[in-house]
């Protein structure tokens, strides 16, 4: 399935694209043409939270495959929103967790000071996110150091503890796409990296949720980053330090992992610190996020 949040006719509504992706169907409107006894809550976010709802959203999904007479809508005809419009909590992060994106961070290559023995992780607050093709808002006011950083994203789709790494995928949920946007000043006044990375606007997320049947290996795929069509990053997720397993386990490890938590696996090369001169955005650029299988994500500075 290929999930998505948006708004129409100024009604929020959640739903999942057809086979040929142009358009989508509303699924609390088919569960309930489709069920006598509707099941399905108001928010995609409510939707994964919710064991029973992630049963429902297969059944309705399979019904409407089944079914060829649901009204549907054109992908151009609605606004596309996050995902998950509210996230239930904080974002879970990886920092440096591709090898050159360690060099470029650490200005260094060598490897025993670059690449890090175990997984860094920090977190953004739930008010960065905002959807596809909605504005990063530049906040001249505290950072003139503003970078993009593109991003594989996990979402969490069953509550667990202490998950070894050989049953990590039995507790995803599907996929999506993060730009980890950061005031690189920031990042370095305060040394710890929430106020860097958590200004609000810096967590553009979508444009879907791929469940995670609909991608065959989520670590081998091509992430490539454009600013105003420049191409700035170019990788694979194979190339990740610390695997999708790995990452899992480490989260686990007494924290308890729930449905609908948000994990962005880290950045490759290509960030705009990592140039000389530095390539930081400005108010006017587009920034374009695309991973194999899961889409484009487009956002615009302001």
């Amino acid at each position: 399935m290929y999930l998505c949040s948006y708004l129409q006719n100024q009604t929020e509504k959640y739903g999942v694209l057809t086979a040929n992706q142009q358009k989508v169907i509303d699924l609390v409107s088919a569960e309930r043409e489709l069920f006598s006894n509707p099941l399905l809550p108001n928010s995609l976010n409510e939707a994964i939270s919710n064991p029973t709802s992630q049963d429902r959203l297969r059944e309705v999904y399979q019904k409407v495959v089944e079914n060829e007479n649901l009204d549907d809508t054109p992908i151009k005809d609605i606004e596309l929103l996050a995902p998950i419009i509210n996230p239930n909590r904080n974002i879970f992060c990886l920092g440096i967790n591709y090898r050159e994106h360690a060099y470029e961070f650490e200005k260094t290559t060598d490897a025993s000071k670059a690449i890090p023995k175990d997984p860094i992780v920090f977190s953004k607050l739930p008010t960065t996110v905002i959807g596809p093709n909605q504005p990063i808002l530049s906040h001249s006011q505290v950072t003139s150091e503003l970078d993009y950083e593109g991003e594989f994203a996990i979402i969490i789709g069953k509550e667990g503890t202490y998950i070894p790494k050989e049953d990590a995928f039995d507790y995803i949920f599907g996929y999506t796409i993060i730009n980890d946007v950061t005031a690189r000043d920031l990042q370095r006044k305060h040394k710890q990296w929430l106020l860097g990375k958590g200004l609000d606007s810096f967590g553009p997320m979508g444009p879907y949720i791929v469940t995670k049947d609909q991608l065959q290996d989520p670590q081998n795929l091509s992430l490539q980053t454009k600013v105003n069509g420049e191409i700035r990053q170019n990788s694979n997720t194979e190339l990740l330090i610390f695997d999708i397993p790995t990452i899992i386990e480490t989260l686990s490890k007494g924290i308890t992992l729930k449905p609908g938590d948000i994990i962005a696996t880290g950045t490759p090369k290509g960030v705009g610190m990592g140039f000389e001169p530095p390539k930081f955005l400005k108010p006017g650029d587009i920034v374009e996020i695309e991973i194999e299988g899961i889409g484009v994500l487009k956002n615009h500075v302001i």
